[in-house]
């Protein structure tokens, strides 16, 4: 099924092509089901990008390996971006930024948190279990931020979408680079421990 767009004050039709057409004026699209969706969605991530920050801290601090911690700080940085980021979605479509407690990450954070707990300090366990962690968080985002990418096209939302998207690749990178950490070395370090 094609995608529909739909932007302010134009016209779209059915896929069959009948005279069954629907004007979306700007005040309708900001009322709309999908539209109240969309920005419920964006408070959400919004939450989980600010608790990722803390988070990342504190794995950070947790890690063995430096190439583990390098990451961990290089994702922090790039975080503080996706969180301004998305800042600007906001105003893009006339919303203010606001936060929306995000239940998934919390539960994903509180494992890692767990992981910390259960492993020993300095051990190349405790770096996997990190790793699994964060890429949890990675792919948590990277498919709200497909999601959401999506539904900004759909909605007409373009420059918005654009912005989502390039958080999406950078998410995805993020993911790659832990993978590569993790096949490298740790998970090898990990399998010589007693």
């Amino acid at each position: 099924m094609p995608n529909k767009i739909l932007e302010p004050n134009t016209t779209v039709s059915t896929k069959k092509g009948t005279a069954d057409k629907t004007s979306i004026n700007e005040d309708e699209m900001k009322n709309s089901p999908l539209h109240k969706f969309f920005v419920s969605a964006l408070k959400d991530i919004y939450y989980a990008e600010n608790a990722i920050l803390e988070a990342l801290e504190k794995m950070q601090e947790a890690a063995t390996s430096e190439d583990l911690k390098d990451a961990f700080e290089d994702h922090h940085l790039q975080t503080q971006k996706h969180v301004k980021r998305l800042e600007k979605v906001f105003k893009l479509i006339d919303e203010t930024p606001e936060k929306k407690e995000c239940k998934a990450i919390k539960g994903i954070i509180e494992e890692g948190e767990e992981t910390i707990k259960s492993t020993e300090e300095g051990s190349a366990t405790r770096d996997v279990g990190l790793i699994i962690a964060a890429q949890k968080v990675e792919h948590y985002e990277i498919a709200t931020y497909g999601g959401l990418a999506q539904l900004a096209i759909t909605m007409g939302h373009n420059k918005a979408a654009d912005l989502l998207e390039r958080t999406l690749q950078e998410e995805e990178d993020t993911d790659a680079e832990l993978t590569e950490i993790a096949e490298t070395s740790i998970n090898f370090d990990a399998e010589q421990e007693d």
